[in-house]
C-alpha cells in the first residue's frame, strides 16, 4: 500500500477524533546522596514494575500506565515521583531525588554503580558493562523523559474507512512509519522547546575537580553533540515496517551496535510489549516513542503539561501532513538538526529546515508553530493557549527553562540543585 500516507483530518468524523490518543511516559532520575554524591545503595523497588533502573543502580526510571489525556500521564507521574520520595525519606541514610538531567558531584567513573542483575537477567548487566566501555559510565548518567503516544483505535478506525484501505494492520504500520518520518523531520522543536540543562558541575568534564559550575554553550547536554548519540549517523528505511526492522538490524550484523536497543536515535516506533523487532514485525507497530526531552526541574513531576500536550499536538499535525522524499542526506541533516537545536542560543545557530530554508533554530521553531496554528485553527482556545505558550519561548528567550535555570544556578550548581532537591522532596510528601 502507499507509503507515505496521512490522517484525512479534512473528514469530520476524523478531524473529531485527532486528539484522541494514549500517552505513556518514562522518566530516568539520579538518586543522591544529601551531599550530592551518587547513591551506592541498591534499587529500592525490587518488585514494583513501574519503579525500575536504567543503566546505573541509583537510576530510578518511572514506567507510567497508559493514559487517556496528558493530564492523566502527569498525574501518574506525579503519583510515582512522590512514591519514590516517600521510600527516599524514609531509608536508613536518606536520599534525594536530583531533579536535573545533568548529574551532581562524580568522583570518577566507578562512581557510577553499574545496575546490578541477577540469575535469567544478569545479562542485562553484562550489557551495560559493554556501553560503559563503549560510551563511558559519564554520559550514561544523562537522564530525561521518553513521550510514548499512540492514536485511539476510535480514531484508527475511522480514518481507515475514510480512506477505503483493505488491510487495518498494513494501514497502521504505513501510517506510523509516515509519522515517524516525519518526526524525525521536525522533532528537533520538541528538543528546542523542552531543553533545561544548560549546566554541569566541573567533575563532569575534569575528573577530581568538584563544585565547579561549567556551561559548556547547550541548553540540553544529552541532546547535544555532547549527549546520547551513536558513533554513526543512522539511515534507516521507512518504506515498510520489515524494511525498517532490517535497516536497524544491518547495524547490529555489521557490528555498530550490540543490539537494537544501542540505537540511540530521538525517534523509535516499539510494539505492544517487550521491545523486540521481531514483534513489530509480528504484530506491527503499537506507538511512537520520543526521546528528546530533558527533566524539567521547575516542574514536580519533571515535565509541564502544556509540552507534553504540545508532543501530542505536534504528532498529530506531523501525521496530517504529506512528507517529500526522506533521502540519506535528508536524515543526516535532521540527526544535526536535533543537535542544533540542543544549542543554548537559538537565535545565533542556524538550521537547514525540512522546508529546504536555512535560518535560525528560533526562525525555524517560530516557522513550525505558526503552521501548527493554521491547522488548528478552528480548535478550542486551550489549544491555542499551548501553542503560544511554546512560541514565546523563541520571542522572548528568557521564558526558556534553560535561560532560566542558568539564571538561577548560575554559580553554585550542585549546591543550589540541592536547595531545590529538597524544596520538592517536601513539597510532595506535605
Amino acid at each position: 500500500m502507499e507509503v507515505n500516507i496521512t490522517l484525512h483530518f479534512d473528514r469530520e468524523n476524523v478531524r473529531r477524533l485527532l486528539l484522541k490518543g494514549n500517552f505513556g511516559l518514562e522518566k530516568e532520575s539520579l538518586r543522591l546522596t544529601p551531599d550530592g554524591y551518587m547513591s551506592h545503595t541498591l534499587h529500592p523497588f525490587p518488585d514494583n514494575k513501574h519503579i525500575v533502573r536504567d543503566f546505573c543502580e541509583n537510576q530510578t526510571e518511572i514506567n507510567t500506565p497508559v493514559a487517556k489525556s496528558a493530564e492523566e500521564a502527569i498525574g501518574f507521574l506525579t503519583d510515582y515521583t512522590r512514591e519514590i520520595q516517600q521510600k527516599l525519606v524514609s531509608l536508613p541514610q536518606p536520599e534525594i531525588l536530583w531533579p536535573f538531567s545533568n548529574p551532581g558531584y562524580i568522583r570518577n567513573e566507578t562512581d557510577i554503580p553499574v545496575a546490578q542483575f541477577s540469575g535469567g537477567f544478569s545479562s542485562k548487566t553484562d550489557y551495560r558493562e559493554y556501553l560503559s566501555d563503549r560510551y563511558g559510565r559519564y554520559k550514561m548518567v544523562l537522564s530525561g523523559i521518553h513521550i510514548n503516544y499512540s492514536f485511539s483505535d476510535e480514531l484508527l478506525l475511522a480514518d481507515f474507512e475514510a480512506g477505503g484501505y483493505e488491510d487495518f494492520l498494513e494501514y497502521k504500520d504505513a501510517l506510523y512509519l509516515s509519522l515517524a518520518q516525519r518526526s524525525v523531520e521536525y522533532g528537533w522543536v520538541m528538543t528546542a522547546i523542552t531543553a533545561a540543562s544548560p549546566l554541569m558541575d566541573s567533575s563532569y568534564v575534569e575528573k577530581g575537580r568538584l563544585g565547579h559550575t561549567t556551561f559548556n554553550g547547550t541548553a540540553s547536554v544529552r541532546c547535544s553533540e555532547f549527549g546520547y548519540w551513536n558513533y554513526f549517523t543512522p539511515v534507516l528505511n521507512y518504506d515498510s515496517i520489515e524494511g525498517y526492522a532490517n535497516s536497524i538490524l544491518r547495524y547490529v550484523k555489521d557490528g555498530l551496535l550490540a543490539a537494537p536497543t544501542e540505537l540511540y536515535y530521538p525517534i523509535r516506533l516499539k510494539p505492544r510489549g517487550l521491545n523486540r523487532l521481531d514483534s513489530l514485525i509480528k504484530d506491527g507497530v503499537d506507538h511512537i516513542e520520543m526521546r528528546m526531552v530533558d527533566l524539567n526541574p521547575l516542574e514536580v513531576s519533571g515535565l509541564n503539561l502544556k509540552d507534553l500536550i504540545f508532543a501530542q499536538l505536534l504528532l498529530v499535525w506531523l501525521a496530517c501532513t504529506k512528507s517529500d522524499d526522506f533521502t540519506k542526506k535528508d536524515q543526516v541533516q535532521s540527526v544535526q538538526n536535533f543537535k542544533n537545536a540542543a544549542h543554548y542560543d537559538l537565535k545565533t545557530v542556524k538550521i537547514l529546515a525540512p522546508t529546504g530554508r536555512v535560518c535560525s533554530v528560533a526562525d525555524a521553531c517560530m516557522d513550525v508553530i505558526s503552521r501548527m496554528k493554521e491547522f488548528y485553527r478552528d480548535f478550542p482556545d486551550e489549544i491555542h493557549e499551548v501553542l503560544s505558550f511554546e512560541e514565546m519561548k523563541f520571542i522572548d528567550p528568557e521564558t526558556r527553562y534553560a535561560w532560566r535555570i542558568r539564571k538561577q544556578f548560575a554559580y553554585q550548581f550542585v549546591e543550589q540543585g540541592l536547595y531545590l532537591a529538597k524544596q520538592k522532596q517536601k513539597e510532595l510528601l506535605r
